[in-house]
C-alpha cells in the first residue's frame, strides 16, 4: 500500500511521519520510504546528506520526495559557523574538533583526480566557506590570508596545452586557509571587515546533499528543492561519480523543479561507479587515463550496463549555477536519458582549479541522449559530449556568453546536432566524426580536428554492446540550411575547414581505390566526405568549396544580440532578403544518410524516422524552410522571444 511520510523542521524522527507528527529529517524518511511511497518535504533548511536506502520497482511505482507545494525547502551540505575569533585586522578564524566533520572532513581531502590540471606542491581542497551564500577561494598559504595578492586563476586555451592566468582586480578578495591536525581543523578567513559572527557564515562539511550510498537504487523522483555547498569530487570518467545531487548507477530518476547551485565540483551526477575503476592512472601512473577509459567500459559491460538498468533518467526544469566543475555530469550512467529545460549559468569560471572535465554538461557515452531546450551561458564551456556519443541529439538550446558552445569529442556517429543558437564567439569543437549540424545559428569559431592516435568505441545501435573501435579520420559530417556569421577577431567560423574533404560518399570509394592494393593505409590517406548543402555565410564566415546552393555576404553583419529582460531572453538580428530565397529543404533521417564506420543512421532511440519540420520555437516549418533556427524570420530587423 502506498505510503505519504512528512518530514517538518518542527517535527521529531521518533515520531510517525504524517503530516500531524512528521519526521524532523529527510533521512529518516529516506530508511522508511518503499516503492510507491512519498516523502513531502515542509518548508525549512535541512542540513543533512539524504541517503535513499530503497529502490522504487518503476515508473508506475517510484518513490517521490517533494517540497511541499508553495513551500521553500533548502538541502545543505554546510553548517553555519559563528565561533569565529579574530587573528589580526581582517583575518578570523575558527578551530573546530574533527569530530565535528566525522569520516569525511572536506579541509582534509584533497581535490585530486585523473585529467585534473594543478601546479605541483599547491592543492586545493573540498572545504569551503561562504559569506552571505558567496563562495570564497582557498589561499595557498597563511600569510596570502592575512595579505591578498590579486585574485589569479588559471584558464586553458583550448587544445594548445598553455594555460593563461586571468586577473578578477575589480573583485573584493575573499579567501580562506585550512590547517588539519590530529585533533582540530583550524580555518583562517579574511572577511574584508566584515565581523563573521553577526554575518552569516558558513563552510560545507558533507560530500553530497542527496546520494544514495547504494548503486541500483532505481525509480526515484526528486523535485522541488533548493540544494547547495555540497563538497563532492572531482568527478572525472575514470572514477566515482558523486555529485551535489545524483542517482549513483541506477535507472529512471526524475530531477526536476529544483534549484542547485555551489556545487564544490558537480551539481548533478548521472555517471558511472567506483568498482570499474577510480582514478588509477593519477594513482598508479601505469597506464594512460585514456588506456583506463576504455577498460572501464568493458567492466562496465561486465556489470550489467544496458538499457534494462542503467539510465533513462529525466533531468528537466532545474536551476543550476555556481558550481566549479559541471552542472551535469556523468560517464555511462546517463545512456537514453533526457535532460531538458534547465538553466545552467556560471560553471566553472571562478576559475579555482582546472581540469579537461569542465562544462555546464559534460557527458561521456551519452548513447541515445536527448539534450533540448536548455539556456547555458557563462559557462567556461557550455555542453562536451566525449566518447561514444552515439545517438545523441543536441536540439533547440540556447548558449551565450560561454568560452566555447558545444564540443563533441572522438565519437563516431550518428548524432545530430539542430536547431540551436550558438551565440558565443567560438561555437563548437567538431573533434569528430559522423555528425549532422541542421538549421543552427553559428556566431563564431568552428575547429575541426582529426584524432588519428586514440580508437574509442562505437556500439550496435540503440544498445551499449561494442561494436569496435575506431580512430577519428574527421569528416563523415553533414550540415545543411545552417547560418554561420563570423566577426571581428573570431577565426574559422564556417565550413571551409571541410575543403580538403571528399563531397560525396562515391568520390571518397573511388580514391580509396586509386591508392592501389591496401588496408587501413589507404583510408588514412583519403579524406572521408562530407555532405552540405543550403548554408548562409554573413560577415565574414566561409564555406565549402564545393558546397553547392549557399548564400554567402561577407560584408553583411546582422548584428545579432541576444538581450536578456528579466526572465526573457530574446534573439536581435537583422536579415537580409536574399538569404531567405536560398533552396533549402526539411531534413529528415532519409535526407541524413548512413555514417561510415558504424553503419548506422540517425534515427531516434526507438528506431523512429527522425523529420526536422518543427523550428526552435516550435513553429511547423515550410517545405523550404528558412536556413537557421527561427522559422519566422523577415528581411530587416527581427527580435524573437528564445527564452521564458
Amino acid at each position: 500500500m502506498k505510503k505519504e511520510f512528512h518530514v517538518a523542521v518542527t517535527g521529531s524522527d521518533f515520531a510517525e511521519g504524517t503530516k500531524e507528527h512528521p519526521f524532523r529529517t529527510i533521512s529518516k524518511a529516506a530508511k522508511v520510504a518503499e516503492t510507491g511511497d512519498t516523502v513531502i518535504v515542509h518548508e525549512g533548511e535541512y542540513r543533512e546528506w539524504v541517503r535513499p536506502e530503497h529502490s522504487g520497482y518503476s515508473n508506475l511505482s517510484r518513490i517521490t520526495y517533494e517540497a511541499a507545494e508553495g513551500e521553500k525547502v533548502i538541502i545543505k551540505g554546510s553548517e553555519r559557523i559563528q565561533s569565529w575569533e579574530k587573528v589580526v585586522g581582517t583575518v578570523w578564524r575558527t578551530i573546530l574538533p574533527n569530530s565535528f566533520f566525522g569520516e569525511f572532513n572536506p579541509y582534509k581531502e584533497i581535490l585530486t583526480g585523473d585529467w585534473l590540471i594543478y601546479t605541483p606542491g599547491i592543492y586545493r581542497h573540498l572545504g569551503d566557506v561562504y559569506l552571505n551564500g558567496v563562495s570564497f577561494y582557498e589561499a595557498n598559504s597563511l600569510d596570502e590570508v592575512k595579505n591578498p595578492v590579486e585574485r589569479t586563476g588559471v584558464v586553458a586555451v583550448p587544445w594548445t596545452g598553455k594555460f593563461e592566468k586571468i586577473l578578477h582586480p575589480e573583485q573584493t578578495i575573499y579567501q580562506w586557509y585550512s590547517m588539519v591536525d590530529d585533533e582540530n581543523t583550524t580555518i583562517y578567513a579574511n572577511f574584508q571587515g566584515v565581523d563573521p559572527n553577526k554575518e552569516f557564515v558558513e563552510i560545507n562539511v558533507r560530500k553530497c546533499c542527496f546520494y544514495p550510498m547504494k548503486t541500483g537504487l532505481n525509480y526515484i523522483t526528486v523535485r522541488g528543492f533548493e540544494m547547495s555547498q555540497a563538497a563532492c569530487p572531482w568527478a572525472p570518467p575514470t572514477a566515482d561519480q558523486p555529485g551535489l545531487l545524483g542517482v549513483n548507477w541506477s535507472k529512471g530518476w526524475i530531477i526536476e523543479n529544483n534549484i542547485i547551485h555551489d556545487a564544490k565540483c558537480s551539481a548533478i551526477s548521472i555517471g558511472k561507479e567506483a568498482s570499474t575503476g577510480h582514478n588509477l592512472c593519477s594513482r598508479r601512473h601505469q597506464k594512460p587515463g585514456y588506456q583506463y577509459q576504455m577498460e572501464a567500459v568493458f567492466r562496465a559491460l561486465q556489470i550489467g550496463w544496458s538499457k534494462e538498468k542503467i539510465g533513462s533518467h529525466i533531468i528537466r526544469n532545474n536551476c543550476i549555477y555556481d558550481c566549479g566543475q559541471n552542472g551535469i555530469v556523468g560517464h555511462m550512467g546517463g545512456i537514453f536519458s533526457e535532460i531538458y529545460n534547465n538553466h545552467i549559468y556560471n560553471i566553472a569560471v571562478k576559475h579555482e582549479f582546472f581540469g579537461y572535465e569542465i562544462a555546464g554538461i559534460k557527458l561521456h557515452a551519452a548513447i541515445d541522449v536527448k539534450i533540448h531546450h536548455n539556456r547555458i551561458h557563462n559557462c567556461t564551456l557550455g555542453t562536451w559530449l566525449d566518447w561514444q556519443a552515439q545517438g545523441v541529439r543536441v536540439s533547440n538550446n540556447l548558449f551565450y556568453n560561454n568560452d566555447r558552445d558545444l564540443m563533441v569529442e572522438v565519437s563516431h556517429g550518428p548524432y545530430l546536432v539542430d536547431n540551436n543558437i550558438f551565440a558565443s564567439d567560438y561555437s563548437f569543437d567538431n573533434v569528430s566524426q559522423g555528425g549532422a549540424y541542421v538549421n543552427n545559428l553559428c556566431c563564431g569559431k568552428v575547429r575541426l580536428a582529426k584524432v588519428p592516435d586514440r580508437s574509442t568505441p562505437y556500439h550496435f545501435p540503440h544498445t551499449t554492446e561494442v561494436a569496435g573501435t575506431a580512430v577519428v579520420y574527421g569528416g563523415d559530417d553533414r550540415f545543411y540550411n545552417n547560418i554561420f556569421v563570423g566577426g571581428e577577431g573570431i577565426e574559422d567560423c564556417g565550413t571551409a575547414g571541410y575543403n580538403p574533404n571528399t563531397a560525396s560518399y562515391e568520390e571518397y570509394i573511388e580514391k580509396v581505390l586509386n591508392h592501389g592494393v591496401g588496408d587501413l593505409e589507404i583510408f588514412m590517406k583519403t579524406e572521408q566526405p562530407v555532405y552540405i548543402f543550403a548554408n548562409v555565410y554573413l560577415n565574414g564566415a566561409d564555406g565549402f568549396n564545393r558546397e553547392t546552393a549557399s548564400f554567402s555576404k561577407k560584408e553583411f553583419d546582422p548584428k545579432i544580440k541576444i538581450v536578456e529582460e528579466g526572465k526573457e531572453v530574446y534573439l536581435e538580428m537583422n536579415v537580409c532578403e536574399d538569404m531567405l530565397d536560398i533552396p533549402t529543404k526539411i531534413i529528415s533521417t532519409q535526407t541524413l544518410g548512413t555514417v561510415r564506420i558504424v553503419d548506422a543512421i540517425f534515427d531516434d532511440p526507438n528506431g523512429n524516422t527522425i523529420v526536422l519540420d518543427n523550428d526552435y520555437t516550435g513553429v511547423k516549418r515550410s517545405e523550404k524552410p528558412a536556413a537557421g533556427p527561427i522559422e519566422d524570420l523577415k528581411s530587416g530587423f527581427n527580435r524573437i522571444k528564445v527564452w521564458g
